[in-house]
């Protein structure tokens, strides 16, 4: 599926619940099934700056497409996470580089979440686009 699809089913997902509690707990259930990072990546060198809570993320490039995964001491930045993985991960570097990531917007989760958690959230988006820069450089250098 394509970055667009799966934004799409995420916004199909999220307008079956008119309250924001209902979200939230939704978001927190999708917590539940991020793909986890592996242990030896829960240190400082993958820990996101400028989250609220503690945010791992890791990603590695397999057959030219990026593989997310993280960690979160926090159930709601778990979901946030998960949401970002859902959509991002499995893709080529250039299509992360190029998305616009409006199905956040659309599903009005900035817009509902604290400043600290919105920076979080921000400081999530940078770190994997920084990934896929990274990959699509070494990429092109091969």
């Amino acid at each position: 599926m394509t970055i667009q699809e799966k934004s799409q089913s995420v916004i199909d997902e999220f307008s079956m619940y008119d309250d924001w509690m209902d979200k939230y707990a939704y978001l927190i259930e999708l917590g539940k099934d991020v793909p986890l990072i592996d242990e030896k990546f829960k240190t400082n060198q993958y820990l996101i700056s400028g989250c609220q809570s503690r945010v791992w993320l890791h990603a590695k490039m397999k057959d030219g497409l990026i593989l997310l995964s993280a960690d979160s001491d926090a159930v709601i930045t778990k979901g946030i996470a998960s949401l970002l993985i859902r959509v991002l991960s499995g893709q080529t570097p250039k299509d992360i580089l190029e998305s616009d990531l409006d199905f956040l917007k659309q599903i009005g989760l900035q817009e509902h979440l604290s400043p600290t958690r919105a920076n979080g959230l921000t400081s999530m988006i940078k770190q994997i686009q920084l990934y896929a820069r990274a990959f699509l450089l070494k990429s092109q250098k091969l």
